[in-house]
C-alpha cells in the first residue's frame, strides 16, 4: 500500500506540473462543462412546460454533465498518457519497478481529481440552489460519490492500458467523445433511444453511474432500490480492471519481443 501511495503521489504531481500548473486550466475546468450544460439546456428547454419542468430538466442535464466530466476527463488523460510514448518518459515507467496496474490507476485518479473538483463544487451549489435534490437518507451521498469515482477510475485504468499501446490514440479519443454522451444518457434519457443503441450504451460504465446518480439524487431511491444497478456497475468496474491487467501484460510482452510499444 505504501508503494502504491508513492506512485499515486508521483503521478499526480507529474500531471499537475505538466498539465494543471497553468491558471488557464482552472478556466477550462469550469467553462467547458458549463458551455455543454447551457447548450443542452437551451436546446431542450422550449420542449418543457413551466418553471418546475425547467428546474427538473436542468437537474437532469447537470447530473449528466457531471458524470460526463468524470469519465471524459479520463479519456483526455489517457490520450495525454499515450503521448508520453513520443517524449520517452513512458519507456522509463516500464523500466521502473512500479506496478504497471498501479501506474495506470494512479494516472487516471490523479487526472480525475484535478479535472473535476471545480465543476463538482459548482454542481453541489447549483443543486442546492435548484432545490430539486431528493435523497432517501444522507448515506446516499456517499453512494453517489462512489458510483462516480470507482467506475471512473476503472474506466481510466482500462483506457490507459489500451492507449499506451495504440498507434492511433486520436481515433479512440474521437470515438469516445460525442458517441459516449449520446448512448450513455448524458443529455437524453436512455429510454428514448432505440434498443440497439441502449444495448451498446449499457456496456459503458457512465450509463450505470448516471442511472444511480439520478435515482439517488433526483428520485429518492435507496440502496435497495438501486441494488441491481449497483451490482452491475461493480461487476463492470471489476471487468474493466481485469481487462486492463490483460492488456498491460499483452502489450508489455509484445514490447519485450519487438522493442516497440505497439500492440494494435
Amino acid at each position: 500500500m505504501r508503494h502504491a501511495m508513492r506512485v499515486l503521489r508521483a503521478e499526480a504531481l507529474k500531471q499537475h506540473r505538466q498539465i494543471f500548473g497553468s491558471k488557464l486550466v482552472l478556466f477550462s475546468m469550469l467553462v467547458w462543462p458549463l458551455l455543454q450544460l447551457a447548450e443542452a439546456y437551451y436546446m431542450l428547454h422550449p420542449l418543457q412546460g413551466g418553471d418546475s419542468g425547467g428546474q427538473r430538466l436542468l437537474a437532469f442535464l447537470a447530473t449528466g454533465t457531471l458524470g460526463f466530466t468524470f469519465f471524459f476527463s479520463l479519456v483526455q488523460s489517457s490520450w495525454h498518457f499515450s503521448m508520453e510514448r513520443q517524449s520517452g518518459t513512458l519507456e522509463l515507467l516500464f523500466l521502473s519497478p512500479a506496478n504497471r496496474l498501479v501506474v495506470v490507476i494512479a494516472n487516471g485518479f490523479g487526472a480525475l481529481v484535478q479535472n473535476v473538483w471545480l465543476f463538482v463544487s459548482f454542481s453541489v451549489a447549483m443543486f442546492w440552489w435548484l432545490g430539486v435534490v431528493d435523497v432517501a437518507h444522507p448515506g446516499m451521498y456517499a453512494v453517489v460519490f462512489l458510483a462516480l469515482l470507482v467506475p471512473a477510475v476503472a474506466w481510466g485504468a482500462f483506457l490507459n492500458s489500451l492507449l499506451i499501446f495504440s498507434r492511433d490514440s486520436a481515433f479512440v479519443y474521437t470515438l469516445l467523445d460525442d458517441p459516449m454522451w449520446f448512448v450513455s444518457g448524458v443529455r437524453l434519457p436512455t429510454s428514448a433511444l432505440p434498443e440497439l443503441v441502449r444495448a451498446g450504451g449499457s456496456v459503458l460504465p457512465l450509463t450505470g453511474s448516471l442511472a444511480i446518480v439520478r435515482g439517488a439524487l433526483l428520485d429518492g431511491q435507496g440502496v435497495g432500490d438501486l441494488a441491481g444497478e449497483l451490482a452491475t456497475l461493480a461487476g463492470l468496474s471489476a471487468a474493466l480492471l481485469l481487462a486492463a491487467v490483460v492488456a498491460l501484460r499483452a502489450g508489455e510482452a509484445r514490447a519485450q519481443r519487438t522493442g516497440q510499444l505497439r500492440l494494435f
